[in-house]
């Protein structure tokens, strides 16, 4: 047998332990040829090819939610006369976040885990392993908010889903933690690509937010998943669902004065905006009431904002085309504002209260019940933001400010501050409105706001919350690599034990039978007295047994306590502080649980290490 045809009959031998170790005489038949496949590819190729099945999966499931919520938005802003329009501003908000939270409770069981946060929690704290339930419930979910009226966005419900596509993708192939949290950041990728059709800014999106301090060699996938679901999106979704913007200025340097000033408010607002979603959260979680009861209160408060100001109504990308197009009269005519006189004043007032307001409607839809993200919402609030700067200008007499242009580049700006990501944000404006030619003043306004909003806090809010909860690091990948493992793998709950009260004898019988160098000794409810090891013995066993009267000579206590809640990397810095290598675990009581090694975790560590570093 030739190399050639030794190397196919490995790999058919390979394939058939498969087909027998994992089930796969159920397996579908596409399932089967990708099982084969991945025998006969090399790992870079089929990655490749992982990526393009999951781009194009993801990009779908954008395709699919944007639609959707197009549709049912459509017919309820456009199809009904303003007199009832009313109407529909009060019912439909009101019962999309309501029966948003009924379908998570009935149908999810409660788990309404949501945003970009919860993808970072899931490669951090979960070995990027993704519930598969999360690849169809935020469709549905997001569907039912945003459709309805919710003020929020498509965009990181569509990540999450791309991201369960990903993961379960790898998990059905049974790839590794590496590959896993490649596939996953690739499925988010196309997500984002599909839903603005903006491929390089999906791809910025995976690198600035969720693969933070990740070195991977293999981005290829990446790309091409990015590729597919903004063809797909291209492809299938209509001209008027896209986020498209074509009207703007020439680039004038001699504009850079109002792109300094423009990326200083931008920045402020993003902090504004920040601060108003951190409130805004903590007072829906501290009402005493049951999280229906939330969603009627967060449903009736939306309801009676977008009474009083429409553009509030759903994710708002109409309303920031209508500003590019210099439609403001008409906006404000479909408002009880147009009760009043429309001059330039009331055209400031009413842009004035949609931005302050927005920030409060973004956030009593997501946490009161809703399912969203706040892309869509960062992106309205920017332009608006940059339309409103613009007016004011002109009123005060600078009558060649570039409006459209500051509209487009606000939109970055405000991203760039409440995202924490100046990349995807100037990669999304170029993209989405063939704007290539602003990359100076996108960069001006994007990195000026990013900056004052790493001065008020160094860190991403959705880093922050997951860091303040403990449930993730936010500055070296190795902290996040050593918090992914789970301190209850590393503990020796078989360690040996030795009564308080047991005599000489019945001590060397059992030091003789086990088979551990390290010992606890213990009351009769197992509480922690002390601990010895064999080489605190070691001096009686050889001749001087008679000078060792009680078990109290040798014992001593350790070095300090470890509690069963404690994490990977806060162990190894007790390990380091006392220079210990094994130290006792015990609960709130001090009841003894067992020993913890520091050479387990640190074996644990490296492999991990090296399983991303191949």
């Amino acid at each position: 047998m030739n190399i050639h045809n030794r190397k196919k009959y490995l790999s058919f031998l390979k394939f058939k332990r498969d087909f027998q170790k994992y089930g796969l005489e159920k397996a579908r038949s596409y399932e089967l040829v990708l099982h084969w496949l991945s025998n006969r590819l090399s790992r870079n190729q089929f990655l490749i090819l992982s990526g393009i099945i999951v781009g194009c999966t993801a990009g779908l499931a954008g395709v699919l939610l944007k639609t959707l919520v197009h549709d049912i938005h459509y017919f309820i802003v456009n199809k009904v006369h303003f007199e009832y329009q009313i109407l529909f501003y009060i019912v439909f908000p009101f019962l999309g976040i309501v029966l948003t939270t009924m379908v998570v409770l009935t149908l999810f069981k409660g788990q309404d885990k949501k945003g970009i946060g919860a993808i970072l929690y899931e490669i951090a704290q979960n070995s990027s392993i993704v519930s598969s339930v999360k690849m169809y419930s935020q469709i549905v979910q997001s569907a039912i908010t945003v459709g309805l009226g919710g003020s929020a966005g498509l965009e990181s419900p569509i990540a999450v889903t791309g991201a369960a596509i990903g993961s379960n993708y790898a998990q059905t192939y049974r790839l590794s933690y590496k590959e896993r949290t490649l596939l996953l950041a690739a499925g988010a990728t196309a997500g984002i690509a599909s839903a603005f059709n903006a491929p390089i800014a999906g791809i910025m999106f995976a690198f600035e937010i969720l693969l933070t301090g990740v070195v991977f060699t293999d981005f290829i996938p990446l790309v091409v998943a990015a590729v597919c679901g903004s063809l797909l999106s291209r492809i299938l979704l209509q001209e008027d669902i896209l986020f498209r913007f074509y009207t703007r200025e020439a680039f004038n340097y001699k504009n850079v004065p109002y792109y300094l000033i423009l990326g200083i408010v931008t920045g402020l607002y993003a902090r504004y905006f920040v601060i108003i979603s951190q409130r805004v959260e903590h007072f829906m979680k501290g009402l005493n009431m049951s999280r229906l009861r939330k969603a009627m209160v967060g449903g009736a408060i939306l309801s009676l904002l977008c009474v009083l100001f429409p553009p509030l109504f759903g994710e708002g990308y109409e309303t920031v085309k209508d500003f590019t197009n210099g439609d403001t009269i008409s906006i404000i005519e479909n408002s009880l504002f147009k009760y009043f006189d429309i001059t330039d004043w009331t055209v400031i007032m009413f842009l004035l209260m949609i931005v302050l307001l927005k920030a409060f409607a973004t956030s009593i839809t997501i946490f009161s019940g809703g399912n969203g993200g706040n892309f869509a919402p960062s992106l309205f609030a920017g332009g608006t933001v940059g339309f409103l700067f613009a007016v004011i200008c002109r009123k005060i007499g600078f009558e060649e400010v570039p409006v459209t242009n500051l509209i487009l580049v606000g939109m970055a700006g405000a991203m760039s501050g409440v995202l924490y990501a100046p990349l995807t944000a100037i990669f999304l404006i170029a993209e989405s409105s063939s704007g290539y030619d602003l990359f100076i003043p996108l960069m001006i306004v994007s990195v000026i706001s990013y900056l004052i909003a790493r001065w008020f806090s160094p860190i991403s809010p959705e880093l922050k919350s997951l860091a303040d909860q403990g449930k993730i690091f936010t500055n070296e990948h190795d902290k996040n690599l050593l918090f992914s493992l789970r301190t209850e793998d590393f503990i020796d709950y078989h360690s040996q034990t030795v009564p308080e009260n047991i005599s000489v004898p019945e001590l060397f019988v059992q030091l003789k039978e086990g088979d551990r160098n390290i010992f606890a000794v213990v009351d009769e409810n197992r509480v922690l007295k002390g601990i010895f090891s064999i080489d605190d013995i070691r001096p009686y066993l050889f001749g001087n047994s008679d000078l060792l009267k009680n078990i109290s000579q040798i014992m001593r206590a350790p070095a300090a306590l470890i509690s069963p809640e404690s994490k990977p990397l806060e162990i190894l810095q007790v390990f380091d502080t006392t220079g210990a290598w094994n130290l006792p675990v015990v609960d709130s009581n001090n009841v003894f649980i067992g020993f913890i090694s520091k050479s387990s975790i640190l074996m644990s560590y490296r492999q991990l290490l090296k399983e991303y570093s191949n």
